[in-house]
């Protein structure tokens, strides 16, 4: 789907978008929807999903708390169950810091290409 917002995102995304999103496999957003119930993309009535903002920010949660906290499914359904607030600002710090490291080493490599300049 084509429908844009006034901030010029999509306002739906394929599976394949999303699982590009975040490289996974689309088997596994597949499974991630049946196990957590805040991932609940639109079908259609052929099945085709599309996944709108809050269901990529669903899935942008279990995905830290996965495959970057290394929590087992169960526990990782446990955590959203009895304290999904304190794990959303938990991503958003981690998700915050990553942008700023990498913000820091791109003005690093600056520093460095103008020394070497010298």
């Amino acid at each position: 789907m084509e429908d844009k917002d006034k901030n010029n995102k999509k306002l739906y995304y394929s599976i394949s978008e999303v699982a590009a999103m975040f490289n996974l496999n689309e088997s596994t957003l597949r499974f991630w929807e049946k196990e957590f119930n805040i991932i609940r993309p639109r079908k259609t009535g052929k099945g085709t999903r599309f996944y709108k903002t809050e269901d990529i920010e669903a899935i942008r949660l279990v995905y830290f708390l996965v495959k970057e906290r290394g929590m087992t499914l169960a526990g990782a359904r446990q955590k959203l169950k009895d304290n999904k607030e304190t794990t959303v600002k938990q991503e958003e710090i981690v998700n915050r810091l990553k942008q700023i490291k990498a913000e820091l080493l791109s003005i690093r490599d600056a520093f460095d290409s103008i020394e070497s300049e010298s």
